[in-house]
């Protein structure tokens, strides 16, 4: 069985095929940093105009390293949502016409629950019930996977995601895009309690996440002081906003695990490539003795990877996906506190 997976949720334009052994034959991933990078952020104009250029290209050279054509393929996987309209649709319907073309099933895939199977692409035997982060530059969100392929949404950002306050304080200095892995790499040297921040609480006493007033509080900060990449203090600030972002993640995860009561815990998406992230969560989760998930930082980010891997688990698991050519992509999350798959 082999199955091309196609991911075009955001700006990255990304395919991947993928055998029936989970095995990653190929995996191709173009960036439009350089497009978005004079604006500071993603244009979803441009990002879907891009995608419109890449997608041919990706996908045939995700089957030339796979040293396979598409006669050879038996599934098609495509991200339907949620994400960028513009960009979502020319992945969906690219994969549409493959699949009517050569008479394929077609999966559509969740862009959040492909995230969380990031995981088992290096981790086959991760033990259920499980607790997932998933952090990104545009989603920040906790799930409750009681088994395979199960995923109830307990906690989400109520405002910006995590990844997007990185970004947004990240462009307030003028640091370049994208603003996370710059932050990431800048706090490594700075003094991350040299500025205090205030961690954010839910009044309700909910599992959500609240971004804007650490935000808000940074950007006072960062007035008050005039800081600017050549201040004294600048690294100390930006490993201090760092720090609070990080600890006001995982003070929730801390929470969820005393509620729920999980058998392993799974850190994924885009921000999961942080250094100190990464770090912290993993401690967390041996002082609560349990063993940490995190993918390679190359399964972080969007890529068509996951897509294919989540599809290929619904397969096995015996779904069937006739072709329907009134497949239509969806901008937000399907659920806030229920199941779905």
């Amino acid at each position: 069985m082999i199955i091309l997976g196609i991911e075009t949720s955001c700006d990255e334009t990304s395919a991947a095929i993928v055998n029936e052994r989970q095995e990653i034959l190929s995996s191709v991933v173009l960036s439009q940093n350089n497009i978005h990078a004079p604006y500071g952020g993603v244009v979803p104009e441009l990002a879907s105009r891009q995608h419109i250029l890449s997608i041919g290209y990706v996908v045939d050279e995700s089957l030339r390293r796979a040293n396979l054509s598409l006669k050879d393929v038996d599934i098609y996987a495509v991200t339907q949502g949620p994400g960028l309209i513009g960009s979502l649709l020319v992945g969906l319907s690219f994969t549409k016409g493959l699949a009517f073309f050569f008479k394929k099933e077609l999966v559509p895939v969740d862009h959040l629950e492909a995230h969380i199977q990031s995981v088992f692409i290096e981790n086959r035997d991760i033990q259920f019930p499980s607790l997932a982060l998933l952090v990104s530059g545009g989603h920040t969100s906790l799930y409750f996977l009681p088994e395979a392929l199960k995923f109830e949404m307990i906690g989400r950002s109520r405002d910006d995601a995590a990844g997007e306050a990185l970004d947004k304080v990240a462009k307030f200095l003028n640091l370049g895009y994208p603003g996370g892995p710059i932050i990431d790499r800048l706090a490594a040297e700075g003094n991350l309690q040299r500025f205090h921040f205030s961690l954010p609480q839910m009044t309700d006493k909910s599992l959500d996440f609240s971004f804007s007033g650490l935000k808000t509080a940074a950007l006072r900060i960062i007035k008050k002081h005039r800081l600017s990449k050549k201040s004294p203090e600048f690294v100390d600030f930006v490993a201090s906003f760092e720090s609070a972002v990080v600890q006001a993640l995982l003070t929730n995860v801390s929470r969820s695990i005393d509620e729920f009561v999980p058998k392993s815990l799974i850190l994924c998406g885009g921000v999961a490539r942080n250094r100190r992230l990464r770090k912290n969560f993993t401690t967390l989760a041996n002082s609560h003795k349990l063993p940490a998930f995190i993918p390679s930082p190359e399964y972080c980010t969007d890529n068509a990877a996951m897509v294919a891997v989540i599809a290929l688990e619904k397969i096995n698991r015996g779904e069937s996906f006739p072709l329907a050519l009134d497949l239509n992509a969806y901008p937000r999350t399907m659920g806030t506190s229920n199941f779905f798959s």
